[in-house]
């Protein structure tokens, strides 16, 4: 395990004893979710395009509908590709820890956000593995739109939705355990 990043270091208290620490998967990730975000922002992307260029294309079109269309064509290419960037992005500034008294998760793009869970009181634990080892382990009841908002995690204000997580983690069933096994020397 590489040594312990900095920003979930500073978060620890003395008399903790960190147990693992990680970062989820870096780089762009199609999940399985995006089986249906994918059509529907092509869908969505592709009829902006279509409305903008008939607006363009069109003599004497009022300015109010070429700029109508600007909106929509931005907000479509976002929903296409600039959603798995920004999500790479949030990734790449998360790190994750289990500690002897809790689970943190430190974010953030453009503002730092710590989410710290005491092992006592942390009720439901989730595992979704995949065949490679790599999964996640929801903390928490899961919002019952999670599935769905699952393909938008790029999306501003979808993670809300999601609740804490370690997302796409490698070796989840082994931190899933070291977890369990935390809450019952706490317990």
């Amino acid at each position: 395990m590489d040594s312990m990043n900095e920003e979930v270091q500073r978060e620890l208290s003395p008399s903790e004893k960190p147990l693992w620490w990680g970062q989820p998967r870096q780089g762009v990730v199609v999940r399985g979710s995006d089986a249906f975000t994918i059509p529907f922002s092509l869908l969505w992307c592709g009829f902006a395009v279509f409305w903008e260029a008939s607006a363009l294309r069109a003599p004497n079109t009022p300015a109010f509908f070429v700029l109508w269309g600007i909106p929509f064509v931005l907000v479509g290419v976002y929903f296409v590709v600039g959603r798995f960037f920004v999500e790479a992005r949030q990734r790449a500034n998360t790190y994750y820890a289990v500690t002897s008294e809790r689970v943190i998760i430190v974010s953030g793009v453009f503002a730092r956000k710590v989410k710290s869970l005491s092992l006592r009181t942390l009720t439901d634990l989730s595992l979704s593995e995949a065949r490679s080892g790599e999964g996640t382990i929801t903390f928490g009841a899961q919002h019952p739109m999670a599935a769905m908002f699952g393909g938008m995690r790029g999306w501003p204000g979808a993670e809300q939705n999601l609740g804490p997580s370690f997302d796409l983690i490698l070796n989840a069933k082994s931190v899933y355990e070291t977890i369990r096994s935390a809450q019952s020397a706490v317990r």
